[in-house]
């Protein structure tokens, strides 16, 4: 089952001969369970796909669709919530809250849904990414491999159908990049959650089950790793 598909997604900045397309008709679809990440050089429009398929953006044409939902059909307000609940989000930056501990900025979406916290799953995330010894730490007392683990954490806590990791690596040095990497795949086989990561590194690409690429706005290569 597809938990993510595009269809000829097109994203257009300007008009007439300063028309950039960053978007140029991407079609490609994401399975559940699968982790694939999203390669390319800066300006190729990775960071732009992120966005649309995170429904962060929206497109000048085409459609996003995520666990059978066409996101854009959604008002801004709904699109909040589905995004809230359904996807979830590790970002190059961390994005922890500063106020707030480990185990606050990890059921931080729960608790805004005003779901309940199902304290098992939290558990089963924090002993899985190494972080019992720190869940009552605030970020700033964090190294950043370890504010990166919360944010793994904080991304799988709501059970999302999908969760986007942009560059997620990219403020890490080598090894502790390796550290989360190895994690991000561990979960994602553990949990059954379906992942899509944008890198340019290609070393951290190979950890995925199947790489895109995209050059111009446009997908030129859609493979399995080890193919």
């Amino acid at each position: 089952m597809d938990i993510l598909k595009t269809t000829n997604l097109k994203k257009y900045y300007g008009e007439g001969d300063t028309q950039v397309k960053a978007l140029d008709g991407v079609d490609f679809a994401v399975g559940e369970g699968e982790f694939v990440a999203i390669v390319g050089t800066s300006g190729s429009g990775k960071s732009t796909l992120l966005h649309m398929i995170g429904g962060l953006d929206r497109p000048t044409s085409g459609k996003v669709e995520v666990a059978g939902k066409d996101i854009f059909t959604l008002k801004d307000d709904e699109l909040t919530i589905f995004r809230r609940r359904k996807i979830g989000f590790i970002f190059q930056s961390y994005n922890l809250v500063p106020v707030l501990n480990v185990y606050e900025n990890i059921v931080l979406p729960i608790t805004l849904d005003g779901n309940k916290i199902d304290r098992g799953h939290i558990d089963n995330i924090i002993e899985t990414l190494g972080l019992p010894s720190k869940v009552s730490s605030l970020p700033g007392q964090l190294s950043g491999g370890q504010q990166q683990r919360v944010a793994i954490a904080r991304a799988l806590a709501s059970k999302p159908a999908i969760i986007l990791a942009d560059e997620p690596t990219g403020n890490l040095d080598s090894s502790t990049s390796l550290d989360v990497m190895g994690l991000l795949k561990v979960t994602s086989d553990k949990f059954k959650q379906t992942m899509v990561m944008i890198t340019h590194n290609e070393e951290i690409a190979q950890m995925a089950d199947r790489i895109i690429r995209i050059e111009d706005g446009k997908i030129v290569n859609k493979k399995a790793v080890g193919v």
